[in-house]
């Protein structure tokens, strides 16, 4: 393939269509600065979605009169049970140190430790942890061991959090899933206008024995070199404002600063190749009801 040839041929175009050239241009920077803006926001939610849901467990209270043979019994109990991934033990004297610290003078008069040993029961998946529950405490009431004082029993918050971050990580699917079809739909037919705009050189072309990739070659290439040179506006404009704007910010902000999002190397790296790509895609598939001659 004469990559050359074709190289020339694309730039020639450009110039001579200056003003479709530039439209598709700009359809892509705008197009790349929304996604570039987009990527990380949506995978900072979906951070915190999963956080909130990574903090779901199941508190296990032994009896103040447990002892020590008690306490390995249930941590055993509590690891046979399905859908639990661990256990984590917290003995009354470190609860009391914890709480006595929060409010000294409180703790001060009580003489004695009131708190009981604790298990966090973290399960496999924060969407078992009602399965969980419902097996440490069955219908009939009772545990699964008579030294377990009680379980924590906070059912309805915890489906309320499940539903809230399921909702949170669907909804953003769905929006990436969107916003990548409307990129696709929005360049496709910015060009698609652009090649409209030269049907008469692709006609002529066509009829005196050009073959389709002959045809179609430059502007694949036309469309690769406008998607890249939009990608690079845009990545050159979120740059300089991630320096001027949100790293100072970030070292004032925690809100800003807590999420971790996708590096800007990386985002630097999807957002070059998809703008070629699709440039690229797009030329060539708007190409083909010109070819029909």
């Amino acid at each position: 393939m004469r990559f050359g040839f074709f190289l020339r041929e694309a730039t020639r175009s450009m110039r001579r269509s200056a003003a479709p050239s530039f439209a598709a241009l700009a359809t892509v920077l705008v197009t790349m600065l929304v996604l570039g803006v987009f990527i990380p926001i949506v995978q900072a939610t979906n951070g915190a979605a999963n956080s909130v849901r990574g903090r779901v467990m199941v508190d296990v209270y032994m009896k103040t009169n447990a002892t020590a043979g008690d306490d390995a019994r249930v941590r055993a109990e509590l690891l046979r049970v399905p859908h639990v991934q661990s256990v984590q033990f917290v003995p009354k004297a470190t609860a009391y140190a914890q709480q006595s610290a929060q409010d000294p003078q409180a703790y001060a008069l009580l003489g004695s430790n009131p708190l009981p040993d604790t298990f966090h029961v973290i399960p496999d998946k924060p969407g078992n942890v009602l399965a969980i529950n419902s097996t440490l405490t069955p219908p009939g009431g009772g545990s699964i061991d008579p030294m377990i004082g009680a379980v924590s029993n906070k059912q309805s918050d915890t489906q309320k959090i499940l539903e809230v971050t399921n909702l949170v990580t669907i909804t953003a699917a769905v929006l990436t899933v969107l916003l990548v079809l409307a990129s696709v739909l929005l360049i496709a037919n910015t060009i698609r206008l652009s090649l409209y705009a030269r049907r008469r050189e692709v006609e002529v072309m066509k009829l005196v024995g050009a073959t389709d990739w002959f045809i179609r070659w430059p502007f694949v290439i036309e469309g690769m070199i406008v998607g890249s040179v939009g990608a690079l506006m845009a990545i050159a404009i979120l740059g300089a404002t991630k320096v001027a704007l949100l790293d100072p910010l970030a070292s004032n902000w925690t809100l800003i600063a807590a999420p971790r999002t996708i590096a800007f190397t990386v985002l630097v790296v999807v957002l070059l190749a998809s703008g070629a790509l699709v440039s690229a895609l797009g030329s060539g598939l708007s190409l083909r009801r010109f070819l029909k001659v």
